[in-house]
């Protein structure tokens, strides 16, 4: 891996929401190329619980990890200084932490409305806001906005999910717009319907399941595994000239009706 471009050794990644799910698969795949990756989550004894477990399952990896909620905005601005203190700068940003909220657009309830956004969006332009400056000085930085099928598509009863990701579309493109001279690869990644432990009970309600192999063109869910090939990419210099994209990485659904 040490000739290869897809090699992170000396990269320093954090990987937010990165517990379980997509998330901790990310992580995994830049560890195993090789990062710094920091494990993120809001409880620290699972977010040291998930530390030991990926660091057992990558030996040699340097692996550590931060607890806070990044929909406390204070907390993010501090946690971001006191990571690029410590670590001596973050080269790869990963913001994939999320919620959901589903109700119908005439009954959603404002603070519902707020939270999403707060942590689906604001909680992205904070942190990478913080750690841009860094990466300016250094002339080089990833950031990796995890996005979602609803950046392109929408489903009823998720519209503050929905507005979330879409305006993460257009702040990755912003974000190009502004960095991409100094030296900063902003893009997002979209999975498409992904089988989590977030959403079991979807991946066996049998309906629902059906229309979702019907409506991919790879005829299955795909696994948080397949994030972690097109993250490492994105995080590496095999990606350096790629900067304001989101690429979907959801067996087809995007590309037919």
């Amino acid at each position: 891996m040490a000739d290869s471009a897809f090699d992170l050794a000396g990269r320093r990644a954090l990987v937010t929401g990165s517990t379980r799910g997509i998330g901790a698969a990310i992580a995994a795949g830049l560890a195993r190329a090789g990062a710094t990756v920091v494990l993120h989550g809001r409880d620290p004894a699972r977010t040291d619980q998930a530390r030991e477990q990926l660091a057992a399952e990558v030996p040699g990896a340097d692996v550590r990890s931060c607890a806070f909620d990044v929909a406390d905005h204070a907390a993010v601005v501090e946690q971001a200084r006191r990571l690029e203190g410590e670590l001596g700068g973050i080269d790869v940003l990963v913001n994939n932490a999320g919620i959901q909220f589903r109700s119908p657009l005439t009954e959603f309830p404002l603070d519902a409305w707020n939270q999403v956004l707060s942590v689906n969006l604001t909680s992205c332009f904070v942190l990478a806001q913080q750690l841009a400056h860094g990466m300016l000085d250094r002339g080089h930085g990833k950031i990796i906005n995890v996005c979602s099928l609803q950046t392109q598509l929408v489903r009823a009863s998720t519209s503050a999910y929905a507005a979330a990701k879409s305006g993460l579309g257009s702040l990755t493109r912003t974000m190009c717009a502004e960095w991409a001279a100094g030296g900063i690869q902003a893009n997002g990644l979209a999975p498409g319907y992904i089988g989590t432990d977030l959403n079991a009970t979807l991946v066996a309600d049998e309906e629902f399941s059906a229309w979702v192999l019907g409506r991919t063109p790879a005829r299955r869910w795909g696994v948080p595994a397949d994030l972690a090939g097109p993250a490492v990419w994105l995080a590496s210099s095999a990606s350096d000239f790629v900067n304001g994209q989101v690429i979907y990485v959801d067996g087809g659904i995007t590309a037919v009706l």
